[in-house]
């Protein structure tokens, strides 16, 4: 990696010789953390560079470094980037973040409109996520359009997804809503002309036995508690991996709090 500059590009025609790199290293990658993801063939990568809908990172001597795509899903009313994966000869200094922000750019210059969405079980995507406007949501705010689920097949854990009747698993979903985030800008621009208002308490978070989250007011702030949802990723992991060791049992209702 010495002396070499990274380039993180819309990814075209021309880098089609990098597909089966790319797909090998995103089983490989995956099998590694012991979960999965849609298995993606060289054609179906070769089709999102041709089409314009994903972003590479190689060196300027012409070494894979990164890649990440886009799907559009539910009648393009949602976008997720999908399949991000550095070479780990080059992780640890910051490739996938780049990739990240510019697959990010990307979703929001073809679907300006639509819901950018992702499933993830790293907390550190979850802070890049995070950086870029995601806010952590129930599985219920995601497209329900079936082939997007049907991809969730090829995960080794897609049978704690269908004892949830698909309502959680150990990935966490994250989402960017662009009407939200204007409604949120014009909240704050009127809020800056009107005097200082008085401090509200933070939400509160809770964990039921079953792994779900439940917040006693609106969910946000998720940058202010990195620390609080480290512990809840792990405690959801315990309980789902627990749930599905012993048949798939769903719990108590009786819930945890994390301060």
């Amino acid at each position: 990696m010495e002396n070499q500059h990274i380039i993180v590009r819309v990814a075209t025609p021309d880098d089609i010789h990098y597909s089966n790199t790319i797909t090998d290293e995103m089983e490989s990658s995956a099998k590694a953390r012991g979960t999965g993801i849609a298995k993606r063939s060289p054609d179906y990568v070769e089709l999102k560079m041709n089409e314009g809908k994903a972003v590479i990172a190689v060196t300027d001597k012409g070494e894979w470094v990164g890649f990440c795509y886009i799907e559009a899903w539910g009648h393009e009313k949602f976008v997720a980037n999908s399949g991000l994966i550095v070479n780990p000869a080059f992780r640890g200094h910051g490739v996938a973040k780049s990739i990240k922000k510019r697959i990010f750019e990307l979703s929001r210059e073809k679907y300006p409109d639509a819901k950018i969405f992702g499933l993830t079980t790293g907390l550190a995507v979850m802070k890049i996520n995070s950086e870029l406007g995601y806010e952590p949501v129930t599985y219920s705010e995601l497209t329900d359009d079936e082939e997007f689920w049907k991809g969730c097949r090829s995960c080794v854990n897609f049978d704690i997804l269908t004892a949830k009747e698909r309502k959680n698993c150990l990935c966490t979903a994250m989402l960017y809503n662009p009407l939200e985030k204007l409604k949120e800008a014009e909240e704050k621009a009127m809020a800056d002309k009107a005097p200082v208002p008085e401090p509200q308490p933070q939400p509160q978070l809770s964990v039921s036995a079953s792994g779900h989250m439940h917040h006693a007011r609106r969910r946000r702030r998720f940058k202010g508690n990195i620390k609080l949802y480290e512990r809840w990723l792990r405690f959801k992991r315990f309980v789902l991996l627990k749930s599905k060791k012993e048949g798939g049992a769903t719990g108590s209702k009786k819930k945890f709090f994390l301060f």
